[in-house]
């Protein structure tokens, strides 16, 4: 049998993150919250699920590249892969410094810099738009020389670098504050404070922004977040809001050239007005604000972290035996997976239309276990169950909300 053993990056980086929890309590530290960590999380799991499909495609696309455009031959000896790891850091820099530089780009980086808190869970917020525009850049390394798997493996040790610098518990770390992208170098580049903004981009070495002149030293205590904070757990609204943002901004510029200059140019370019009208129009602000109260229950906390444990067994297991499962198989996973997703953020923000995306989860099960099973029995007991829940409807929603929001239907946003 044949195991994807990268699938135990899972439980690793969880353990990790649970360590970091004991260390900050024992700092006598919040720097973790409840939401804030699901939502985290939640923007993790659909990254490790989308890059499962993704990731041959990168890999074609670095192979393709090098076998019909390389300059150079480069080979896999040590000063090979030196060269390919200095290399890498340097295309990630720019990449990184016109992620906050130029709006298409923002667009889907803006996702990795919307947590207030600033922890491990924060490494995981980045979405698969941002793997795409990364490849992108990194595109350039088989086209210089280096062969795919080279590529391919370096990365994975590169990626793995980001994970420990995104953390409160560590200090400064001397000497290697001059060579390495620390945890505190790293916090200036994640606060919203006006004097750390658009600074320390590098993501291994930190030579790279003292080259440039994008270095500055934590001394104040950093800020977290957004100039503007998002306000939403939304895993919607937070993959999508920066997209939007820029495509009304775009919408509402005249002429071609002005449009393009919307696209590519500065973040702090766009009105922050639409940021207003979208939220009007997609969020409630009531809703957000019963979230605080309500989510510090014992029974709705526990219902949003048995989903979110489950849903990281499912992906564990998914990406495990990713070989073997069928290709209908792994639409309905993902398709499950990324309801329940959605559906935790519209737990966190008190949503009624939660109880649909339930409904559909259910239905996606459904569909799995007769797609492994195959008993014409189900589809009668399936036929059953849609008419109890179309003749009981009104009764399940009522119960629903008070067993979970701890309030009835007259109370939740129907938003």
């Amino acid at each position: 049998m044949h195991l994807n053993w990268l699938a135990f990056a899972v439980p690793f980086f969880l353990i990790l993150m649970g360590l970091e929890y004991l260390v900050a309590k024992w700092q006598q530290k919040n720097y973790f919250r409840f939401n804030t960590s699901v939502a985290n999380l939640n923007v993790g799991i659909a990254e490790r699920l989308l890059d499962s499909f993704t990731v041959g495609a990168f890999y074609f696309v670095y192979d393709y590249l090098h076998r019909h455009y390389a300059l150079f031959d480069i080979p896999a000896n040590g000063w090979g892969w030196v060269g390919l790891l200095i290399a890498t850091d340097f295309v990630w820099y720019w990449y990184h410094r016109l992620a906050h530089e130029i709006n298409v780009f923002w667009a889907v980086h803006v996702v990795h810099h919307q947590s207030e808190d600033f922890n491990y869970t924060v490494s995981a917020r980045i979405t698969v738009f941002q793997a795409a525009v990364r490849t992108g850049f990194w595109a350039i390394l088989p086209i210089i020389g280096f062969p795919a798997g080279m590529i391919t493996a370096i990365l994975l040790v590169h990626g793995l670098y980001p994970f420990f610098i995104h953390t409160r518990t560590i200090g400064k770390l001397g000497w290697l504050e001059y060579v390495l992208v620390t945890p505190s170098h790293h916090r200036v580049h994640h606060a919203s404070n006006p004097q750390y903004l658009d600074k320390n981009y590098g993501d291994m070495f930190i030579i790279w922004d003292k080259l440039f002149g994008t270095f500055v030293e934590e001394k104040e205590e950093p800020v977290y977040g957004l100039t503007k904070q998002l306000d939403s757990h939304s895993f919607l609204w937070q993959h999508f809001h920066g997209l939007l943002e820029v495509l009304v901004a775009a919408s509402r510029a005249n002429g071609w050239k002005a449009k393009l200059a919307v696209l590519f140019g500065r973040p702090d370019t766009v009105d922050p007005t639409i940021r207003q009208e979208l939220e009007i129009r997609f969020l409630s602000t009531s809703a957000a604000e019963r979230s605080v109260s309500h989510n510090r229950s014992r029974r709705f906390r526990g219902y949003v972290a048995g989903q979110l444990a489950a849903t990281l067994l499912i992906l564990f297991t998914f990406l495990l035996f990713d070989q073997y499962v069928l290709g209908h198989f792994q639409f309905l996973t993902a398709l499950f997976i990324l309801l329940t997703l959605i559906n935790c953020g519209a737990l966190l923000e008190q949503r009624q239309w939660v109880l649909y995306l339930e409904i559909g989860r259910v239905g996606v099960l459904w569909l799995a276990l007769y797609s492994l099973l195959g008993d014409p029995m189900l589809i009668v007991l399936g036929y059953i169950g849609a008419l109890s829940l179309w003749a009981y409807f009104s009764l399940l929603q009522k119960r629903y909300f008070q067993l979970v929001y701890g309030f009835g239907l007259q109370s939740v946003d129907k938003d």
